[in-house]
């Protein structure tokens, strides 16, 4: 079931993962709303975590959410010249709203799947590759821990594109092939 908004919530992330078999963990916790929120909860998988950024190209008519490691940065302008955009800023809450169905705080790659338009491209920091990834449910009150390659999965399933991209320590992202055109 959806909600009225036709967007996913907690619940029903949980259930669409348990629908299609994908193994996950979760864990419930206070609301947090960025990274320094986060570190205050003691949660079992803190290696695996992620902070997302969701952005749009000057234009308003391209939107990206950029997944990484919680501990590192992204440079926007060196980003957008790796992947050949157009220039990127933070979207606004209003912007998250309409394309995720999400308020800031609640950024997450699940979002996507309230896109409709299959309109939001998402870039996964290749850390990630080949481990787990916690990501919010559509809500900043739990956090979930799947494959990575799992959630990339769920993504591309709904017709979003969706790439590993190399952050690397100097947070130069730089594009990386995973041999998966994606759907």
């Amino acid at each position: 079931m959806r909600e009225s908004n036709n967007r996913m919530n907690k619940q029903e992330i949980y259930h669409f993962l348990t629908e299609r078999n994908i193994p996950y963990e979760e864990m419930e916790h206070a609301a947090v709303y960025n990274m320094e929120d986060l570190a205050l909860i003691r949660l079992p998988h803190p290696e695996w975590e992620a902070k997302n950024l969701f952005v749009r190209d000057d234009k308003r008519s391209h939107y990206y959410l950029i997944t990484v490691k919680g501990e590192k940065r992204v440079d926007l302008k060196e980003f957008r010249k790796r992947h050949g955009l157009r220039p990127l800023s933070l979207a606004s809450a209003e912007e998250l709203g309409d394309k995720l169905g999400l308020t800031p705080g609640s950024v997450s790659p699940f979002g996507v799947l309230n896109d409709s338009e299959r309109c939001v491209q998402v870039y996964l920091d290749a850390a990630f590759r080949d481990g787990h990834i916690g990501v919010h449910p559509n809500a900043n009150t739990a956090t979930v821990w799947l494959r990575a390659e799992d959630l990339l999965a769920v993504i591309r399933e709904h017709g979003n594109e969706a790439e590993y991209t190399e952050i690397e320590s100097g947070n130069y992202p730089k594009k990386v092939q995973d041999g998966n055109p994606g759907v």
